[in-house]
């Protein structure tokens, strides 16, 4: 294959991998959102609304390694199309616990729907699957932007969709579900089509080093891995803490905010703006990562969470603070995100690669797992701010690490 063949490939699968994520996201936009405020309701507990969150990043964790594996052994084609079809049945099962008012019924959705996440987070690996003419931290950080489209309009379209649902006599919040469902559809039917050929595999076949033989990784040889190189090992540490923080504070936002009294349009005009800051400035931290280095990028990362907590714990009673801390959190996260996705990617060669990206996304789906379950917690007992506060801790453990990696003790 040559040069020539593979740069118009590489740009295929980025026009493949955009759309997918851009259709699928319209499903994913409003699943915390909806799903805090159902988990409260089936549950009639507002320590259960970290729920939505906790299983479904649990969830996402689940499925990250066999979807990983599955992209190794049939490539990333097969991998994408599954999880999307897993996020399917999920998603119905959600709109099933509402009907039958189950809580443990929405918690086997919310498991199965995280195979949206896991996809989601191994598109962003897949750009870089294919030797690149441009830098993989473009590269990556333009998959990670094609989301905002519909992860944007997703949160505002949890009172339609709830409006919708109700007139085909479905109970109250299940409706923004059936939205999931068909953005899910689509973004499957995406994938399948447009990795034609696959960029994983079309890798391995031209990769001089490759062995010929099916690669046999497992979550043990990559954690060995990660003991040996440093450098990945503080990539897939900063993601997970990175995405903790995240989720902790923004799957709880909806929940104070009805708290408050505030209606549905305006919790759901507030996720968005703070999805906005996740998703749509990723091309300029992936063209920052590239420039001036990515744990330099990882570092203002932390900086901009500082700043963001900070408006969240002191203006907590205001919309329009609340609405500047989430922005802010959405662009810690995304700057977060993409420089240590680059990072790990470029830290890692060989066949084992996918594997480390697979262990590196249920880790980082672990991570938010427990900072949502924790944060259900916390919000019932210290309130929001308290939240805010505790939030400050996976900061200070990612800065403590960036300060040992420098002085060459980490």
């Amino acid at each position: 294959m040559t040069q020539i063949n593979l740069a118009a490939l590489q740009k295929r699968v980025l026009r493949t991998l955009m759309a997918g994520q851009m259709l699928s996201g319209f499903g994913v936009g409003a699943t915390f959102s909806a799903g805090a405020m159902l988990a409260e309701a089936l549950s009639g507990s507002a320590a259960w609304s970290g729920a939505a969150s906790t299983f479904s990043t649990l969830g996402a964790a689940l499925w990250a390694i066999p979807l990983s594996r599955l992209a190794v052994a049939r490539g990333r084609r097969i991998a994408l199309a599954t999880g999307a079809a897993l996020a399917v049945f999920g998603a119905s099962t959600i709109i099933l616990s509402a009907i039958v008012h189950v809580f443990a019924v929405l918690i086997v959705g919310l498991v199965f729907i995280g195979a949206a996440s896991a996809i989601s987070l191994q598109a962003r690996f897949s750009a870089t699957d294919l030797p690149s003419l441009r830098s993989p931290g473009r590269d990556l950080s333009l998959v990670v932007w094609a989301t905002t489209i519909g992860a944007v309009i997703g949160p505002n379209l949890i009172e339609p969709g709830d409006s919708l649902g109700m007139a085909l006599g479905l109970p109250h919040l299940s409706g923004p579900f059936l939205i999931t469902v068909f953005a899910q559809l689509a973004g499957a039917t995406a994938f399948w089509i447009g990795l034609r050929p696959d960029p994983l595999l079309t890798a391995r076949s031209i990769d001089p080093s490759r062995s010929g033989a099916r690669p046999k990784g497992s979550i043990k040889s990559a954690i060995a891995i990660l003991r040996g190189n440093k450098t990945a090992a503080f990539a897939v540490a900063t993601i997970a803490l990175s995405h903790m923080v995240m989720v902790a504070v923004m799957s709880m936002t909806p929940v104070h905010m009805k708290q408050m009294g505030f209606d549905l349009v305006v919790v759901g005009f507030t996720i968005s703006i703070h999805v906005a800051g996740m998703w749509a400035f990723s091309p300029v931290f992936g063209w920052l990562s590239d420039k001036v280095g990515r744990v330099t990028v990882i570092v203002i990362a932390q900086v901009v969470y500082v700043i963001s907590l900070a408006f969240c714990a002191f203006g907590s009673l205001d919309r329009l603070s609340l609405s500047i801390g989430l922005l802010l959190l959405g662009l810690g996260w995304s700057a977060a995100t993409v420089a240590g996705s680059a990072l790990l990617s470029t830290s890692i060669t060989g066949e084992e690669k996918a594997h480390v990206q697979g262990l590196s996304d249920s880790l980082m789906s672990l991570s938010g797992a427990f900072g949502g379950a924790v944060a259900g917690l916390v919000l019932a007992s210290i309130a929001y701010p308290g939240l805010a506060a505790v939030a400050l801790a996976p900061v200070s453990v990612i800065l403590l690490l960036t300060g040992l990696r420098r002085f060459g003790k980490a």
